[in-house]
């Protein structure tokens, strides 16, 4: 790939020649072509961190530039836009429930479960993850194995600035149904997210499992059992209740998945 990235970085110095150097474009529609096959990402985890590989988002911008607008019929519906979408679900092993829409440049894993939901551009979704009703996945946000992602999850993506992460959700994640993940938050891996938790970069997610709070911001830790929650905070106006997350408690890690799961939810009366 070290020669894709170097055309890439040329041709985002040639913003004048997108549209007519038709080297650029093949080498755009390589890039994309590699995303939809998974053999490449947005984000990789390398030693023992996320990496986000601008190259890639540089090649997605550009291709939205150099895409066309197309009428795309699918029976009696009609869509209008430059994005292809994704085809060929049977053989890729994907069960994909009406009316389901996943954007081409996306990679979707083998065992993967699509509910009538929404996935981008550059997004990646790991083996045997099931994306519940009206869950919709941000364009480069990754998503790992086995995680459940439950109605009406909004997952944020992006592509610019550049050097920004995405929403990343680790193996084995729970999402709760509405649940917001936005502004390149991390879930670690076994976390277990109650509905409604709403977390950006800003967030404040308070451990309150020991005598004394702990607060951090930007990640869950691994195998977390988290709720909404509120904090107060003063304003000129007046002293108001601002949301939060609270860390309750701790999913064992098990090798049974599903029953650890189960237990978590049983044991701190989590709503999803």
């Amino acid at each position: 790939m070290d020669r894709l990235r170097l055309e890439i970085e040329n041709a985002w110095k040639k913003k004048e020649a997108w549209l007519i150097d038709k080297n650029i474009k093949k080498s755009v529609i390589e890039v994309i072509e590699n995303i939809e096959k998974g053999s490449i990402r947005v984000c990789n985890f390398l030693d023992k961190k996320w990496i986000v590989h601008q190259w890639i988002k540089k090649a997605i911008i550009i291709y939205f530039s150099i895409q066309k607008m197309n009428k795309i019929k699918i029976g009696p519906l009609e869509f209008y836009d430059k994005i292809p979408l994704k085809n060929n679900f049977q053989e890729k092993s994907i069960r994909v429930v009406p009316h389901a829409i996943a954007r081409y440049g996306s990679y979707i894993s083998p065992g993967v479960v699509l509910m009538p939901s929404y996935v981008n551009i550059g997004a990646y979704i790991g083996k045997e993850t099931m994306i519940d009703t009206w869950a919709t996945v941000g364009s480069c946000a990754q998503i790992g194995k086995r995680v459940h992602v439950s109605g009406g999850v909004g997952i944020g993506g992006v592509l610019e600035p550049l050097q920004a992460h995405p929403v990343i959700v680790e193996d084995d994640v729970f999402l709760g149904s509405r649940c917001i993940l936005v502004e390149g938050v991390l879930i670690k891996k076994g976390a277990v997210l109650g509905s409604n938790v709403v977390l950006t970069a800003t967030t404040k997610i308070f451990d309150i499992t020991n005598n004394s709070p702990i607060e951090i911001k930007g990640f869950v830790p691994r195998y977390s059992v988290v709720i909404p929650g509120s904090y107060p905070k003063k304003f000129p106006a007046g002293i108001y209740y601002v949301p939060c997350a609270l860390i309750i408690g701790k999913r064992k890690e098990s090798t049974n998945k599903k029953t650890s799961l189960n237990d978590a939810l049983r044991t701190h009366n989590i709503s999803v």
